[in-house]
């Protein structure tokens, strides 16, 4: 069997804000929803563990929301560096940025505002937007015209 992409998980302070947040600003939907206890220690690397996967949905992409009770998430709520190693950023193109950028500021997430960029090729400009989830993910949004 050839590898095939599945999902990407996001460890969340507060899964019913988390599960607003992704649903209501980018259409996901909500999906499985999973227990996990012990059987899981290992493969996470600690001795025990309890927590919530809930999974969202938007066509191909799957994202997996991790609601941990035992170990207890930690680190702070600020975007990490893009040059950080790692993942740096999701991203999503939209339809009207500033509507976009709205909502998600309603649903606690935040605007970078001095990452706003507009690329002119000519006719169509493309506009972007770096903002953060409400635990601190690094979030793009790209406006690229009609």
């Amino acid at each position: 069997m050839e590898p095939t992409f599945s999902h990407f998980g996001i460890c969340v302070s507060d899964l019913d804000r988390s599960l607003r947040f992704y649903c209501d600003a980018f259409g996901f939907e909500k999906a499985e929803s999973h227990d996990i206890g012990r059987e899981f220690a290992r493969l996470m690397d600690f001795p025990d563990v309890t927590l919530t996967s809930q999974f969202i949905r938007r066509g191909a992409t799957a994202i997996e929301l991790l609601a941990f009770t035992e170990p207890a998430a930690f680190g702070d709520r600020v975007r990490r560096a893009v040059n950080q190693l790692g993942l740096t950023h999701l991203s999503f193109r939209v339809g009207d940025l500033d509507a976009t950028a709205a909502k998600v500021v309603e649903l606690g997430g935040a605007i970078v505002e001095t990452s706003r960029t507009t690329i002119d090729l000519g006719d169509t400009p493309l506009r972007f937007v770096y903002c953060t989830d409400p635990d601190g993910v690094r979030v793009e949004l790209m406006d690229l015209g009609a």
